[in-house]
């Protein structure tokens, strides 16, 4: 082959590699590294906008709006389409209550994408909108955005909770639910010509926002209504330290009412003592006083310890023990199960626990609910403090009969009562009731749910008898009565426990718990007031508790349109009660 030929095939050669190899990288731009190079060529120009998912709504029982959204907007800038930046910063700073320097700042390092303010009203951020088109000014772009708001102010506060400023729920329904309201934000990429409008034609895959689901509470705002006005009323008469109430269905654990005060306003959250925002229903703990004995007198009768026969020697109202002498408010001797409760004697709930002895006594209150978490869907519920017998001291087995040495929740004293009023089962406490699409489907139900049977509903129904003789002439909760209705309930006077140990001298945690209807219960209530500023010759729980549970039932029975089923009686008033009582009240 001579040279020419050799040449020419170099030649041809080397334009089919040249040809080949462009070839290969065109394949590999092409195809190979496609999805590659459009990514980064969408990342150059374009820019990926969030597309914020929709917080679910807060509901009562009945469809009240409890928490919802209020549309606001969120105000963006794109440094590459921003001409005239220190006018365009003058006129957003002014209308957007900022400082200059910090809007010229952020829109001079030239992102696509610069957050300038959110939670903008509506009208404010239209209005700038406007002002920037009449000056032809670009850069500056309008999202749409929410805030959570709550219409009842400071009502339910406490049970709602509220939204941190990464809108994730603090405390309350907020915090338990956060998942199910939140929702799951999308995304899409999109292109701006130089006038700053979007190009359609070139929007990038967008991933849509997920909805969050409504949250249906158990919650009846009529009775919330009701509780909180007459908590109020009481709090700014009683000036206590605090305050708790708790209204709850006892067939179902369902939780109508719940008021803790002081109270908080979600839509301001920042204004108020993280003391103010303690759902102290579930997380304080205290001594229960004398509601507690319905749980050694259901015990003693439910193991053959007692009969509603036997009569138990009260000791004329002083009965030594442990190197110690408990009394009663009054001096009785022989007395049955009923009398005991109907007149709140602490030696005949001690003999009663003696007789059980301490370790079947501890079963009973374990039984009850006392000493673990119910469950409800709230954050920060504590077990409370229930010591084992191997524990107890000499005096434990006489004192904790009568609600002391022992400490337990508002919520827990509540479903402990709801035990008796319901036939002998612990309901799990709730207040959700259901989880709903945004069309309103249900997406998941929440039924009751029984904890566990801790008495028949024979010894049930005893005790119950025996809590309608307690507002009865002769009881200790006269107060409590509802005209045309049977109510039956228990008082409660403990000595207040004192941060320094011991018991602090004239301060008392004083309280009602009961029920009504007592032939057929639509509502157990608790109504508990730690140390009200009144003389202690009137701090009991049948004076001061009593007629606020009397006043709040009267209310919910219209509202719930119970038909009376006892006959009208003058409602009589407890006498005042000698400043020379002794500590162990009733």
């Amino acid at each position: 082959m001579n040279l020419q030929a050799r040449r020419t095939g170099f030649a041809v050669a080397g334009i089919a590699i040249i040809c080949t190899a462009y070839s290969a990288r065109l394949v590999d731009l092409h195809v190979v590294k496609h999805e590659e190079y459009a990514r980064l060529a969408a990342e150059k120009h374009s820019f990926r906008q969030p597309i914020q998912a929709k917080r679910g709504m807060i509901l009562d029982r009945n469809g009240e709006i409890l928490a919802t959204n209020l549309p606001v907007r969120t105000i963006v800038a794109d440094a590459s389409h921003i001409q005239n930046p220190d006018e365009l910063a003058s006129l957003v700073a002014a209308r957007l209550e900022l400082e200059k320097e910090a809007v010229l700042e952020k829109i001079s390092t030239g992102k696509k994408y610069i957050v300038l303010k959110r939670m903008v009203p509506d009208e404010v951020a239209v209005a700038l909108q406007n002002e920037l088109q009449a000056r032809k000014l670009r850069g500056i772009y309008l999202e749409n955005d929410s805030i959570r708001t709550y219409p009842n102010g400071a009502m339910l506060g406490h049970i709602l909770g509220y939204l941190n400023h990464e809108r994730n729920g603090v405390q309350g329904v907020e915090c338990t639910m956060n998942k199910e309201l939140a929702g799951v934000d999308g995304h899409r990429f999109i292109e701006r010509d130089r006038t700053g409008k979007e190009i359609m034609l070139y929007r990038g895959a967008e991933a849509p926002a997920e909805h969050g689901k409504n949250v249906r509470l158990t919650i009846d705002m009529g009775l919330q209504s009701i509780l909180e006005s007459e908590v109020d009323a009481a709090f700014d008469k009683l000036k206590p330290e605090t305050m708790n109430a708790v209204m709850v269905d006892p067939s179902t654990g369902e939780i109508l009412a719940m008021v803790s005060r002081p109270a908080f306003d979600p839509n301001r959250p920042g204004d108020f003592q993280p003391s103010q925002m303690k759902n102290r229903a579930i997380i304080d703990m205290v001594e229960p006083g004398s509601t507690f004995k319905i749980v050694v007198a259901a015990g003693a009768l439910n193991e053959g310890t007692v009969t509603p026969q036997s009569s138990i020697f009260c000791e004329n109202g002083r009965f030594s023990y442990g190197g110690r002498t408990l009394k009663d408010h009054h001096g009785y001797g022989h007395m049955d199960v009923h009398e005991i409760l109907v007149k709140s004697s602490n030696i005949g709930s001690a003999k009663m626990a003696l007789m059980m002895g301490g370790e079947k006594f501890h079963e009973y209150v374990r039984r009850f609910g006392f000493g673990e978490r119910l469950g409800i869907e709230l954050p920060g519920e504590i077990r409370g403090l229930v010591h084992p017998p191997n524990r107890w001291d000499k005096l434990t087995i006489t004192r904790m009969p009568m609600g002391h040495s022992i400490a337990v929740t508002p919520l827990q004293i509540t479903m402990g009562m709801s035990v008796i009023a319901n036939g002998g089962r612990l309901m799990a406490p709730t207040v959700v009731k259901t989880i709903e699409e945004p069309d309103g489907t249900v997406f998941r139900a929440n039924p009751p749910r029984v904890i566990r049977d801790v008495v028949p509903k024979e010894t049930a129904s005893f005790i119950g008898n025996a809590l309608v003789g307690v507002t009865q002439p002769g009881g200790t909760a006269t107060q409590a009565r509802v005209n045309g209705f049977e109510v039956a309930g228990k008082t409660g006077t403990a000595q207040k426990v004192s941060e320094k140990g011991g018991y602090a001298p004239g301060k008392y945690v004083v309280s009602f718990v009961g029920y009504m209807p007592a032939e057929n219960p639509r509502f157990t209530l608790l109504v508990m007031i730690d140390d009200a500023k009144v003389d202690s010759s009137v701090n009991y729980g049948g004076i001061q508790a009593a007629p606020i549970f009397s006043r709040v039932a009267e209310r919910a029975a219209r509202h719930l349109d119970l038909i009376p089923t006892a006959p009208s009686v003058p409602l009589q008033t407890a006498p005042v009660v000698s400043a020379t009582t002794p500590n162990r009240r009733l």
